[in-house]
């Protein structure tokens, strides 16, 4: 064959080279069948055939359009030859579908995924590429009106985004020419999610494309995250042992939502996240009648429940055991109201804290309570240094051997969903006042988690998608983060000469002011009557698309 012709064959896509290939199989199969015919005709029927005669004969009967009239056949061979063509014919239809039928109705259906993004987009977050977790990040980043682009190695996937309204261009986000297609000179910030080895790969090529743009990797290996400080990312995050740090924070004493100790709103005054205990006195009361305000001095500023957020609760909303109280307060208010939500037990012993599963997580909880100087019993499936009870935490009988029965708190940080679920219903089912706080991978399965009996769960998803809009947004008004709401400082024109109720900013916006700063002074006792003056900075709480909401109608 010519060689222009083979570069020319080279030179086709993947579905164009199968059409030709198959085009040539049938053409070939043709020109022999007729071949075979006439000849057969000639030796076994007596009834001589022209080569074009036989050619109509091929075509009829691999088109099925009808051949007959030549029939019947006389002889045993011309019997067997017509039987085999016939399932040739078959074959050959049949093999038409993937090869023709199915690229065209995909191309049909299918929108066309573009290549490059249109060249006046900027101060974008480019993402590589399409996880869970970064349609964590996406969710942020929406309700922050940042705009982004995925860059999508796969050409389903891509397909799959650009239908549902998302930016996306199909590219190789390891390569320098599709960060390029995806402007990232002129990006806000590129966030990369894949595998280890990958990120750092897209590391490199950021760096030859814009070395200037932040970059924000996602490493699974803690260990890994040298290499990828080396190959150039301004933030390496390790989300398995942030999550781990969560979850055992949740025991040692008050501490802020998310993954940080607790956050400073300003003059002593801080935002923390205190759990309701099972056996505590405040469990099963309402708000008005709980005392908190009248005893400890503390606001309660909002309630998870359920793996739900309420903020601003009414003074009818019930305190479940479990759930975790978002409050603001200075040092000695939360420390009064810590002790009031924990049982009566308030003291920690050998076997009251047991941690299941030592991965990643259970490390990073493990070494949290370490230094809290809170003791624990580590139940793992394999038996490794650090490990105390070796089982299946599905196995009654190892969590009795763990202590469960005088356990305050069992920390769930097993690495899969489903086994997370049923263990949780193993624990609870064998200890009903204990608190269970538990991890999950997917956000999906959060609610399933608290089905089961789980006090508390976080996602790493969820996890994921905060501390990268962090590391991304870089906002200097934000206060705290809490994993779903934040809390931010602002100035609030629209705000001055109105008193908190008259302005009804919950019911215009959905967010909570938790204070007020005045100069020097901080009003932290903030009620419906608390007058707003010009000058004034307001510390409000709410989801990004609520604090979105409120800096656009009072800002």
């Amino acid at each position: 064959m010519p060689l222009r012709y083979v570069q020319a064959f080279s030179g086709l896509s993947q579905w164009q080279r199968r059409a030709v290939g198959y085009l040539g199989v049938v053409f070939a199969a043709l020109v022999l069948t007729a071949l075979g015919y006439r000849w057969g005709m000639t030796t076994y029927e007596g009834r001589p055939r022209t080569f074009l005669d036989s050619l109509q004969f091929a075509v009829e009967m691999f088109t099925t359009t009808g051949f007959g009239g030549d029939a019947p056949w006389n002889s045993p061979q011309m019997q067997v030859f017509i039987t085999v063509v016939d399932l040739l014919g078959m074959v050959l239809l049949v093999g038409a579908l993937p090869v023709f039928v199915g690229p065209f109705v995909e191309t049909v259906l299918s929108s066309d995924v573009p290549r490059e993004v249109d060249s006046s987009l900027s101060g974008h977050v480019v993402v590589c590429s399409d996880t869970t977790r970064a349609q964590e990040l996406i969710r942020e980043l929406d309700s922050h009106g940042v705009p982004y682009v995925f860059v999508e190695p796969d050409e389903q996937r891509a397909a799959v985004l650009h239908g549902r309204g998302q930016a996306v261009i199909q590219g190789d986000p390891e390569t320098t020419a599709d960060l390029a297609a995806a402007n990232l000179p002129t990006a806000r910030a590129l966030f990369a999610d894949v595998s280890d080895r990958t990120d750092a790969s897209i590391v490199l090529a950021a760096q030859e494309v814009a070395a200037d743009v932040p970059v924000v990797s996602v490493v699974e290996d803690p260990d890994a995250a040298v290499y990828h400080r080396l190959a150039g990312a301004d933030h390496v995050l390790t989300p398995r042992v942030a999550l781990g740090k969560a979850l055992a924070g949740k025991i040692t004493t008050v501490e802020q939502a998310g993954v940080d100790k607790t956050a400073a709103i300003g003059d002593g005054v801080r935002l923390a996240e205190v759990s309701i205990r099972h056996g505590s006195r405040l469990a099963g009361s309402r708000l008005a009648g709980s005392g908190i305000r009248e005893e400890t001095g503390a606001t309660v500023v909002g309630l998870w429940t359920a793996g739900e957020f309420h903020p601003a609760p009414s003074p009818d909303t019930r305190l479940p055991a479990g759930s975790v109280l978002l409050v603001s307060g200075r040092a000695r208010q939360l420390d009064r109201l810590s002790d009031t939500a924990r049982s009566p037990i308030r003291e920690f012993q050998t076997g009251e804290t047991i941690v299941i599963g030592y991965g990643q997580i259970g490390r990073a909880v493990a070494a949290e309570l370490d230094q809290a100087g809170v003791p624990h019993t580590i139940i793992d499936c394999e038996n490794r240094e650090g490990v105390d009870v070796v089982g299946d935490a599905t196995d009654p009988e190892t969590l009795t051997a763990a202590g469960i029965d005088e356990a305050e708190t069992v920390i769930l940080a097993l690495p899969d969903d489903t086994t997370t679920e049923f263990a949780t219903l193993v624990v609870r089912d064998a200890a009903p006042r204990t608190q269970i706080f538990a991890r999950v991978e997917d956000d999906s399965n959060v609610s399933k988690t608290h089905r089961a009996g789980a006090d508390y769960v976080l996602s790493l998803a969820s996890v994921t998608g905060r501390l990268s809009a962090s590391r991304l947004l870089d906002d200097e008004d934000t206060v705290a983060s809490t994993g779903y709401v934040d809390v931010v400082r602002v100035t609030a024109p629209g705000l001055a000469g109105q008193t908190i109720g008259d302005a009804e900013i919950r019911e215009r916006t959905g967010c909570t002011v938790v204070a007020v700063e005045r100069g020097d002074e901080v009003i932290s006792d903030v009620t419906p009557e608390t007058t707003v003056e010009p000058g004034d900075e307001v510390v409000v709480l709410g989801t990004p698309k609520a604090i979105r909401s409120f800096e656009e109608t009072f800002r």
